[in-house]
């Protein structure tokens, strides 16, 4: 009874993680291999970099109730217009940096106020920021594409044709950089979890068996430095992925090591029991909001940069992909759930599906009926769980 226990609660847990499994196994028959070399590993990072970092601010949001945000795409081409205008006028590009980060804040304060303290709902007044910075961004484009020429933004952000971390170790076919440090993450994540279970020992909680963080070692590990060698065989690290990995190591210590984590998570499970015992849940949703903007903020920077120009029409649908991202990784539409392991494998299972499809010359709108039915799966998956805890 126990091991089948142990299994259901495996199985429910790794749900997405072994539907990404076999995504992968089928695309890659499908496209004959294709997926997998090194180049489509590489474009796979790079090309979805704004999902995993508009994924890391929207699960902020859904974690106080299943709240999300329309508005990021439109906030994403808003601020991208910004600063690609600004470096077009030959303005220091690190100034607008700066101008799209705190732009990209503002407006999430603009859209956290209203739907914190007014008590808008969040997806009017996120609707409502959908339509006007998407026509803000036509203003302050003029309706015109703008191209970025300056070098040094387009290869720290990751759209230059030198945004690859150097080989400092020196030559060859293989990018030896690269491949040390896969193997070096490898060795720092398995001291990591040894390190966690050693103290949760000591404390006197309670740790599961032995043989499942030793499992999950060994695969994790696999997977990093198997990644890690396909893009030593191409180019590098590229520079996208160090903005994705910070991104993701922050939202990871906010939503699991500080208070305003706890905060967000109570909201979600509890809205009034948590106003009961002290905290100030406007507060809250205000700070998950300014987060979800300064994201946006980021994505635009990644995007213009990785397009080497601004267009009226980029961040279309951005958003969508951001909170399907949450969802399939296991973030509740209930809100008081998930977490960033989550929304790295929704992330990379909608890169998976999006580049799978490409490869096969598959059209683009039924690529979004695919993404559709995924989405809905998730929520189904949700829904059904949250019915059996009732």
């Amino acid at each position: 009874m126990s091991n089948k226990l142990n299994l259901a609660v495996v199985l429910k847990k790794y749900t997405m993680v072994i539907a990404l499994v076999l995504v992968f196994f089928f695309f890659y028959m499908s496209t004959g291999g294709k997926i997998l070399y090194a180049q489509n590993i590489n474009n796979l990072i790079s090309q979805n970099a704004y999902v995993f970092v508009l994924a890391a601010g929207m699960l902020l949001c859904i974690l106080t109730g299943g709240n999300i945000d329309l508005a990021c795409g439109s906030v994403v081409c808003f601020v991208g217009g910004i600063g690609a205008v600004m470096m077009d006028k030959n303005i220091n590009e690190w100034v607008a940096v700066l101008v799209m980060l705190i732009g990209g804040a503002l407006v999430g304060a603009w859209q956290g106020f209203w739907i914190a303290y007014i008590k808008v709902p969040p997806f009017i007044a996120t609707l409502a920021g959908m339509y006007a910075f998407r026509g803000l961004s036509n203003v302050v484009l003029q309706g015109f594409t703008v191209g970025i020429r300056n070098t040094n933004f387009l290869n720290v952000f990751g759209g230059g044709a030198d945004c690859y971390i150097p080989d400092f170790l020196g030559g060859g076919a293989i990018n030896m950089t690269c491949l040390v440090a896969g193997i070096v993450i490898a060795i720092v994540f398995v001291l990591s979890v040894v390190r966690n279970r050693i103290s949760a020992k000591n404390k006197g909680y309670e740790v599961g068996p032995l043989y499942a963080d030793i499992i999950r070692m060994v695969i994790i590990s696999a997977v990093v430095i198997w990644v890690f060698y396909k893009l030593a065989n191409y180019k590098g690290i590229p520079t996208s992925l160090i903005w994705i990995a910070v991104v993701l190591l922050i939202y990871a210590y906010i939503t699991t090591k500080t208070t305003m984590g706890r905060y967000l998570y109570a909201v979600g499970g509890n809205e009034k029991a948590t106003k009961l015992s002290g905290i100030d849940p406007r507060k809250v949703y205000f700070f998950a909001y300014i987060n979800m903007g300064l994201m946006s903020g980021l994505a635009g920077i990644l995007t213009i940069a990785r397009a080497t120009q601004a267009q009226p029409t980029f961040g279309q649908s951005y958003e969508m992909d951001a909170i399907a991202a949450c969802f399939i990784g296991g973030a509740s539409a209930y809100g008081g759930e998930g977490g960033i392991f989550g929304v790295v494998i929704g992330a990379v299972l909608m890169g998976v599906i999006n580049q799978g499809m490409s490869i096969m010359g598959m059209e683009a709108n039924y690529q979004k009926v695919v993404k559709g039915i995924v989405l809905l799966v998730a929520i189904i998956f949700d829904v059904m769980s949250n019915k059996k805890k009732k």
